[in-house]
């Protein structure tokens, strides 16, 4: 508890003044103002997390949360558990598609196991920090005990600074997870009031009567837990999950340490909210890199108020939609920092 309370002290809201010089600059460009659309937000949101006007980016690196969940026992999945351990194995050994695209885009994958079912596979990059195996089958109780869900927060914090420590500027969300669409559903549901039945979506592609039951398993959960809204602990603990607090921490560690932090899709957006809800001014350093076809998805960013920047209709997780983006932020930077001024190029402003 005492690393999550530091982290939370650490967290301060993005340097509005950087925020404006950056503005100025991006304005005095060779273009109409405004004309480059979303890379002049990210320019200027970059700025305000760095409070630097000319932020500058270096090391990508993906924090992907691995961790298991009791409530696949209700058939809220199209995949077997063990397919989550499986998974964990062909991530470290490059064969899939998060190892694709971070390759592709220049990023560093690192993996956790914070919670996977069983003994842990036998990898040297494997982190294991398993809090336990699996969460409890929340349609039942409560998916964790509140000093569970505090662990595996501060799995991630430690494991972000750690990344940090070595030179990472960009930080990616990504989890591997059978069954983590309904935790994530759930705290959506409780943090907004929405209707579940607007939130819940198929996950990884279960039928109609499969949806159907998914949603009456989040009900039963809710009914049978009772988690606080007020109490972003308690909705983690009661009806979250390992990889999710996990990756809370990573978004959390990352803010206090003025890293912009790339979410991915639905996951990474339950472990948003509760990072929100724990500390507002966190979300000054997020970026929601896309729309995925998970229907809560756009519901917890608009929470949030966070734009996203592709629309791929993506729903892999493991942190594909994230890494895809940090182009997009390298690009920004490399606008603001290399595109000539009005004035230097000779080249008349508007009247």
């Amino acid at each position: 508890m005492e690393l999550l309370q530091q982290t939370l002290t650490h967290i301060a809201a993005g340097d509005q003044n950087a925020a404006t010089q950056a503005q100025d600059r991006l304005d005095s460009l060779t273009k109409p103002p405004g004309s480059l659309g979303i890379l002049e937000e990210i320019a200027k949101k970059l700025a305000a997390i760095q409070g630097n006007p000319r932020p500058k980016l270096g090391v990508k690196v993906v924090m992907l949360m691995a961790g298991d969940h009791g409530v696949v026992a209700e058939g809220v999945s199209a995949f077997p558990q063990e397919v989550t351990s499986q998974m964990v194995l062909n991530i470290l050994n490059q064969g899939a598609a998060i190892n694709v695209l971070s390759t592709h885009v220049g990023a560093k994958v690192v993996v956790t196991d914070v919670g996977v079912i069983g003994k842990a596979v036998e990898h040297p990059h494997l982190n294991v920090r398993k809090i336990r195996e699996g969460t409890r089958n929340m349609a039942k109780e409560a998916a964790m005990t509140e000093e569970e869900a505090i662990s595996a927060i501060e799995v991630g914090i430690e494991l972000v600074n750690k990344e940090i420590d070595q030179g990472a500027t960009m930080i990616a969300t990504g989890e591997m997870g059978i069954g983590n669409t309904t935790p994530s559903s759930a705290i959506l549901a409780v943090f907004s009031g929405v209707d579940i039945d607007l939130i819940t979506g198929r996950g990884t592609g279960i039928d109609e009567s499969s949806l159907h039951n998914k949603r009456r398993v989040i009900r039963e959960a809710l009914l049978v837990n009772k988690p606080d809204p007020h109490r972003p602990l308690d909705v983690l603990a009661k009806v979250g999950g390992l990889e999710i607090a996990a990756l809370t921490g990573v978004i959390l560690g990352a803010a206090a340490r003025q890293v912009p932090v790339v979410l991915d899709g639905f996951i990474s957006s339950a472990a948003a909210l509760v990072a929100y809800k724990l500390k507002e001014e966190c979300v000054d350093f997020m970026f929601a890199s896309h729309l995925s076809q998970e229907p809560g998805h756009k519901i917890a960013l608009d929470y949030m108020g966070l734009r996203p920047m592709l629309y791929l209709d993506l729903r892999l997780g493991e942190g594909t939609g994230a890494v895809l983006a940090f182009n997009l932020l390298e690009a920004a930077v490399k606008i603001i920092n290399q595109m000539a001024t009005f004035e230097q190029a000779g080249v008349s402003n508007k009247d």
